[in-house]
């Protein structure tokens, strides 16, 4: 009888670990890392980095860098252009997803985190 309570304990805590680990409990700062994105058109090509880390509770910072150039009549590349952001996501917990908070772009991550998709845009981490 009283193996049998130890190993419903046992039991009871693995699943508890278990369900922590894929609501994101066991990992707090999962999201944290930096995540680059190259993108070009007709008329610009461009570079953007996202820089992820966790604030307060369920709130993410994000730092965004983009560096671009317009392109000339000919294609060829102009001066190179910076802009910066900086965004507040809430996370979903239930859902281990992002949004935004100003724009609510819904801010997504593969299952190994190394494919971050911020809206249309897909970002690699690169640590």
């Amino acid at each position: 009888m009283e193996n049998q309570k130890i190993n419903k304990g046992k039991c009871l805590k693995t699943l508890l670990f278990i369900v922590g680990l894929l609501f994101g409990c066991g990992e707090p700062d999962a999201f944290n890392g930096t995540y680059v994105n190259t993108a070009g058109s007709e008329f610009s090509i461009a570079s953007d980095t996202l820089v992820v880390e966790q604030g307060e509770d369920n709130q993410y910072l994000l730092h965004r860098s983009t560096g671009f150039r317009l392109l000339g009549d000919k294609g060829r590349p102009g001066k190179l252009q910076y802009e910066q952001e900086e965004w507040i996501a809430v996370l979903d917990r239930r859902n281990g997803v992002l949004t935004e908070s100003r724009n609510g772009i819904v801010i997504t991550f593969n299952a190994d985190r190394s494919i971050m998709t911020a809206g249309k845009r897909k970002y690699k981490r690169i640590k």
